[in-house]
């Protein structure tokens, strides 16, 4: 059986997001997504001090380090994998992140626009 490469929002194939910090749902650099992800982690995103204080208002502390998730902390400048709707969220309060196009799982596409991306494009 060929594996068929997940796409990103360009249409493309999916490329990776970040290894420092490690990234994604499934901790391997790309914002891929399964069942097991109910946030879909899809959005390739850049961070900065305005999302991670927007995120860490709603309840979604980004910037403290959580090794027991192999999380590590973020701050302004690492990329991440965020969940579309937090993305989506910080869209309409005016501190979405920008955007890596190619590194955005197309599954994103089912809850934001390409135009909407495209506007916060890295």
């Amino acid at each position: 059986m060929q594996v068929v490469p997940t796409k990103n929002v360009l249409g493309g194939d999916l490329e990776e997001c970040s290894r420092d910090p490690l990234t994604g749902f499934y901790r391997d650099g790309r914002c891929e997504t399964g069942p097991d992800d109910r946030g879909t982690h899809v959005v390739c995103a850049v961070m900065t001090d305005a999302f991670l204080a927007f995120t860490r208002s709603r309840g979604n502390d980004l910037s403290t380090p959580r090794p027991e998730y192999r999380f590590p902390g973020l701050e302004a400048g690492d990329r991440w994998c965020l969940c579309v709707s937090r993305w989506r969220e910080a869209l309409g309060a005016g501190v979405a992140p920008p955007v890596v196009l190619k590194a955005t799982n197309a599954k994103a596409l089912e809850v934001v626009t390409l135009e909407q991306l495209q506007v916060h494009a890295a």
